[in-house]
């Protein structure tokens, strides 16, 4: 059996990764970093050891480490990813993959000359909620898709300092990834008008006079999709969004991030003015099958119960952002195996990222179509 030896920089988040990344059958060695090595000989502990390296420069230059999971401040992104690609090592990255057309650029050519994979860890694309729309969209129960409407709202009062006045856009993967994932296409145009005002010290960093940012984005397909994202001084319950409005049926995420979506279905037309519709609200069930048995566990974190294992496997409400973390983990490590390219590649994920960016660019310019490069 191959194994994959990885290291895990970043623990603050990043230690939800930790115990996946210990359990999975195909990895070998896993190597921990963090800024606090109290942080990291604690996180070593709980899961029952691992490696430590004091930085991420001595991880690069270790030459029995395979691969590299950055969980890292959303400003060294770019950077990191590159020099670890460089370093001829895989590297995945949580989001967004970086936050200007330039440095997706720069990753790009860094993975395509080193031959090594790239993996934008976006966690939308594997929830409970997200493998529930594909599997309706696979088995044509929306008929013709019609619109998509993504939405994040979150507040990011008392987070750490380079959060303070980002773009809303430039972290808009939450909100746009299912919909490009579902389309079936590439976003190319987007339009975006920012909304409100903020507190002055929160303009300073960035330029970013937006709490509120909503834009139309244009698929090459065709389609078009809304999106609203949110992150300072707006009022409204937390919620990674996606619906899809489709002939036949519909898809729409409840109301805050816990709460199970609605189904609406189109009805037969009779004798009265417009068709009949119904709607339903759906539990969500959980997709661990598709994971080693190791790992099933994870897709519902502290809900699992060891003495009744199916049972809790059955549930859909868990694991790290809507049982992802698992999916992410086990993708990237058999596609650097399997030696082939993982799913949220270069390309995704550079369109996803990058239709978020031309949007802030768009907002600034008071709504003026930007489009959206290749990668």
């Amino acid at each position: 059996m191959k194994k994959l030896n990885i290291a895990l920089v970043g623990l603050a988040f990043g230690g939800a990764f930790a115990g996946i990344y210990k359990a999975h059958p195909n990895v070998g060695e896993l190597t921990l970093c963090d800024l606090d090595p109290e942080t990291a000989g604690k996180t070593s502990e709980y899961i029952g050891g691992a490696r430590i390296a004091a930085s991420l420069d001595e991880i690069l230059n270790d030459p029995t480490i395979d691969a590299v999971h950055l969980v890292t401040p959303i400003p060294l992104h770019a950077d990191q990813s590159v020099a670890v690609l460089n370093a001829g090592k895989h590297c995945a990255c949580t989001v967004p993959m970086a936050t200007s057309l330039d440095d997706i650029r720069r990753i790009v050519k860094a993975k395509r000359q080193s031959g090594k994979n790239y993996m934008m860890m976006e966690t939308t694309l594997y929830t409970y909620q997200f493998f529930y729309a594909k599997q309706m969209k696979e088995n044509g129960e929306f008929g013709k898709i019609q619109f998509f409407r993504g939405s994040h709202y979150q507040d990011m009062a008392g987070w750490p300092d380079y959060w303070m006045g980002l773009p809303p856009m430039w972290y808009g993967t939450h909100a746009i990834a299912p919909m490009v994932a579902l389309s079936g296409s590439r976003i190319c145009r987007v339009n975006c008008l920012g909304s409100g005002t903020m507190a002055e010290e929160l303009v300073q960093r960035y330029g970013n006079p937006y709490p509120v940012e909503t834009a139309i984005f244009e698929f090459e397909n065709g389609l078009k999709a809304e999106a609203t994202r949110t992150l300072f001084e707006t009022a409204r319950m937390y919620q990674e969004g996606m619906n899809v409005f489709g002939s036949k049926k519909s898809f729409e995420w409840g109301f805050t991030d816990s709460d199970d979506p609605i189904i609406t279905t189109l009805g037969a037309p009779n004798e009265n003015r417009g068709r009949p519709t119904g709607c339903e609200t759906v539990p969500m069930p959980n997709y661990y099958a598709d994971l080693p048995e190791e790992l099933w566990s994870f897709t519902v974190g502290g809900n699992f119960d060891p003495l009744n294992p199916q049972d809790s496997l059955k549930k859909g409400a868990g694991g790290g952002h809507h049982g992802s973390h698992p999916h992410l983990v086990h993708e990237f490590v058999m596609s650097c195996l399997e030696e082939r390219k993982p799913w949220i590649d270069e390309q995704l994920g550079g369109n996803i990222t990058a239709a978020g960016i031309c949007a802030h660019e768009s907002a600034l310019k008071n709504g003026e179509a930007v489009i959206v490069p290749r990668f």
